[in-house]
């Protein structure tokens, strides 16, 4: 009996002990009230630009991404050119055989994107963030909130705006964010080469409750079309003309607030915008002022050269998306996937001729053909007052 009265005083001392360490743990912040949420590793998908060839390579993403089993996909706008004839549009119509006019490929444009490059991707969460090209004559920002209104307005980004205090009836809206997983998922909308007052506004707010939120936000992961200034890929991004003063300041006050976040809060800045893959964007900045990001402007637009300045591990002329890894302390470990031809699904290789497939991946790239969109079709816009590139 003395024994067994032994035994139950070292159980109850040791189970004393460890919910004196747990109570420690929660006090400080490293143990969370979701803390069986962050026990496990998961995954998910970003990239962005899928003009030109987005019917063909996107369907090719979706597909090779399964084996990861992502949570969701993450585009990062321009989804379609707009400014001229998509060439997999052209393709299509009529069996490639017919010529397709700028004004019926401007009426059907974004529904094309939504069969042939949403529906691919099958019941997978599917977040969409808008880009220039989504802005360029006759297309407009609230004709994007109104036609893709369906994801802006998702369950999880409504339930979001909620929670964060805004009251119904709530719009669609080309920002937001979402928490998932430990990890606080910002969209930013730099549409137009800048950040509304009020979108910086409702950002600084987002940045001031994950830095607050010890228990339940562990790293952010910012994503937006254009880069923030200052990076390697700087002569095709925001303030990348030093006249535009409002592109230049509201990209630099992101990037400052996430800088200082990034002291307390793993932080994670995603871009597409040029149409190559590479990762350190912000390693050409001092190192007390470098922010891990990364570029991924590859699932299918026309590829570009890379930058004479290029980090070590960049690609162009290849598709492809970043796998993004999420570990239990909310560390995310990004490596970029490539697509190949020899991964395209049987859906494409039914709908297209083959030699348009083998066009897409063997050319569509201004790098190794600086003349590679002279020959295709210009929609000339009454009004050009963003960059079509």
């Amino acid at each position: 009996m003395k024994f067994r009265s032994l035994v139950k005083l070292q159980i109850t001392a040791s189970l004393l002990i460890l919910c004196g360490v747990a109570w420690s743990l929660w006090k400080i912040g490293l143990f969370s009230a979701n803390w069986s949420e962050h026990q496990t590793v998961w995954h998910f998908i970003v990239s962005g630009d899928s003009r030109n060839c987005g019917d063909v390579v996107m369907p090719t993403i979706a597909s090779h991404s399964l084996r990861y089993v992502p949570a969701f996909y993450w585009h990062l706008g321009d989804l379609r050119a707009i400014y001229k004839i998509d060439e997999d549009m052209q393709a299509d119509y009529g069996n490639g055989e017919e010529t397709l006019s700028c004004e019926v490929y401007q009426a059907r444009a974004w529904s094309d994107f939504v069969r042939s490059q949403i529906a691919p991707f099958g019941k997978m969460p599917f977040y969409l963030g808008i880009g220039n090209h989504e802005v360029i004559p006759p297309k407009a920002e609230d004709q994007f909130a109104k036609r893709f209104k369906d994801w802006l307005m998702s369950e999880p980004l409504n339930r979001q705006r909620l929670e964060d205090g805004e009251k119904e009836p709530l719009l669609p809206r080309a920002y937001y964010h979402w928490t998932q997983g430990a990890v606080d998922f910002i969209y930013l909308d730099n549409a137009s080469d800048s950040f509304s007052a009020e979108q910086l506004s409702w950002f600084d707010q987002a940045v001031a409750r994950d830095e607050a939120d010890r228990n339940n936000i562990l790293s952010i992961v910012v994503g937006m079309h254009e880069a923030l200034p200052d990076s390697i890929a700087s002569d095709h991004s925001m303030c990348d003309d030093p006249k535009k003063v409002d592109s230049c300041t509201s990209g630099r006050h992101v990037y400052d607030a996430l800088l200082k976040l990034q002291k307390k809060k793993a932080v994670y800045v995603l871009a597409s915008h040029s149409h190559f893959y590479m990762a350190r964007v912000f390693d050409n900045l001092p190192l007390e002022r470098r922010i891990p990001g990364w570029i991924v402007g590859t699932a299918g637009a026309v590829r570009y050269k890379l930058p004479q300045n290029a980090t070590p591990n960049a690609k162009t002329d290849v598709y492809g998306y970043l796998l993004g890894t999420v570990e239990p302390d909310g560390v995310v470990q990004f490596e970029f996937q490539e697509v190949k031809e020899s991964d395209v699904p049987d859906s494409v290789w039914q709908r297209y001729s083959p030699s348009v497939v083998r066009w897409c991946f063997a050319h569509n790239s201004l790098n190794r053909d600086p003349n590679g969109e002279a020959g295709s079709q210009r929609c000339t816009p009454p009004r050009v007052s963003i960059g079509t590139h």
